[in-house]
């Protein structure tokens, strides 16, 4: 929904690039003021909870630049076009060689809504199997690791899972899985048409 009060009178790209966009925009706010908001672009992305039948997560431990540091998360990545279950069986096969046979839908978030577009959809990945291929991008230095579902937790609510769209996936998993072990579309939004 959008709140017709806002009237964009000028936009403009600052920096453009195969990732991202940077959009400079001149407003009149609802009460006439005129001002400039900075929006991030971002295609989206997903993030995905691949659960082993022994109770286990493939995780993966993987170089950040921007932080400067190794992060533990989940497998993501970036929508290439395609819709957010095609990307999610694409990323998790690329960046850890797994394949999933079932994907149920966990959910559609904003992740910096103060300053980007971008959303990220969640999945949890069932019936997982290591006979993928790995096909890594050149920035992608990946080590995977398994760890029980109920270790994950707790390390996130210690704060250990720095990564929060890692963070908030591996809790909703959690709550599916505790309450019967499906996806409520009703209340996390409904998949993707």
């Amino acid at each position: 929904m959008s709140d017709s009060r806002w009237r964009r009178t000028d936009s403009r790209y600052l920096f453009q690039s195969r990732w991202y966009a940077v959009r400079q925009d001149a407003l009149a706010s609802p009460d006439g003021s005129a001002i400039t908001y900075t929006v991030v672009e971002h295609p989206g992305y997903v993030v995905i909870v691949p659960l082993l039948l022994d109770g286990r997560v493939v995780m993966e431990r993987i170089y950040r630049y921007p932080l400067q540091r190794v992060a533990l998360q989940c497998p993501s990545g970036s929508l290439d076009g395609e819709e957010p279950e095609v990307a999610a069986r694409r990323e998790l096969e690329e960046e850890t060689g797994y394949r999933a046979s079932r994907l149920s839908w966990l959910g559609k978030y904003a992740g910096s809504s103060g300053i980007s577009d971008e959303e990220f959809a969640v999945f949890l990945a069932t019936d997982v199997s290591a006979d993928g291929v790995l096909r890594r991008e050149i920035t992608e230095d990946i080590e995977i690791e398994l760890i029980p579902l109920a270790d994950l937790r707790a390390m996130t609510l210690r704060g250990e899972i720095m990564d929060a769209p890692s963070a908030l996936a591996i809790l909703l998993a959690c709550e599916v899985l505790e309450s019967g072990g499906t996806a409520h579309a009703s209340w996390r939004g409904a998949p993707p048409g």
